[in-house]
């Protein structure tokens, strides 16, 4: 498959990382739906729509699934960008973690991938298939706190390392309809979710990494989404994109 004739789905895609993707798509050729809670601040063309959705909603995920495919013309590419930090001790200074807090972050991180993999695998596997026998790829978000969680991730942690533990399961299963299932686990990236610090700690995270010495560029992850999406021998893998960063406790 050519990025060209991408007919892409990208779950927070109005910003961050999946804005990224969404503009990475359309700069190349291809087609995006983006779907997120609220719509992007820059428009992307004729072949970009927003779709308003609750990625833990499952009536919301299969309604935007449907009106993408319309859309589209069918969908070839799920990119799962929707997520949130969660940032919170276990025991914290007004006490333990609320357990309704820690479901949320699992709600969105993982149940919302989950239910964005299966409707859009149910689409998927009436694609017309390639010389190779392809029909789609599916590309789950992690990160590298699914490895090296630090003080404070525990939520944010576990649901990292469950969307990169679903990436074999999910590839071995689908294989039979020629859908791939690849994992991209970021280190540190310029998004949104980091503009919230101060420059100061913005530059000192960046030199934790090794190579480049810099947080990643949005447009970094968007390339390598684009690049697995060429290469149809990647599946069932997650990939590090980190710079060599090993987290640190806290």
């Amino acid at each position: 498959m050519k990025i060209k004739n991408a007919q892409a789905v990208v779950t927070g895609g109005a910003s961050g990382l999946g804005n990224a993707v969404a503009r990475h798509v359309v700069a190349n050729g291809g087609k995006v739906v983006m779907l997120d809670l609220q719509a992007p601040a820059a428009e992307l063309g004729a072949n970009a729509t927003f779709v308003k959705c609750d990625v833990t909603s499952e009536a919301d995920v299969t309604a935007a699934m449907n009106t993408a495919r319309a859309s589209l013309g069918g969908i070839n590419l799920l990119v799962n960008c929707a997520g949130i930090i969660g940032a919170g001790r276990m025991l914290g200074k007004n006490g333990p973690m609320a357990g309704d807090f820690f479901t949320k972050v699992i709600h969105i991180n993982l149940i919302g991938t989950f239910l964005c993999d299966k409707a859009a695998a149910a689409i998927m596997q009436a694609n017309t298939p390639s010389d190779d026998g392809e029909r789609g790829l599916i590309v789950h978000t992690s990160s590298v706190a699914a490895f090296e969680g630090q003080i404070g991730q525990v939520a944010y942690s576990a649901t990292k390392a469950a969307v990169a533990g679903m990436t074999l399961p999910i590839a071995r299963e689908l294989a039979q309809f020629g859908i791939r299932c690849m994992t991209i686990a970021p280190g540190i990236f310029q998004t949104p979710m980091a503009s919230g610090l101060t420059p100061e700690l913005q530059q000192s995270l960046g030199k934790q990494a090794p190579f480049p010495s810099r947080l990643g560029r949005p447009e970094e992850f968007a390339q390598l989404v684009g690049s697995i999406f060429e290469q149809p021998y990647l599946n069932g893998e997650i990939i590090r994109l980190d710079g060599a960063i090993r987290m640190q406790p806290k």
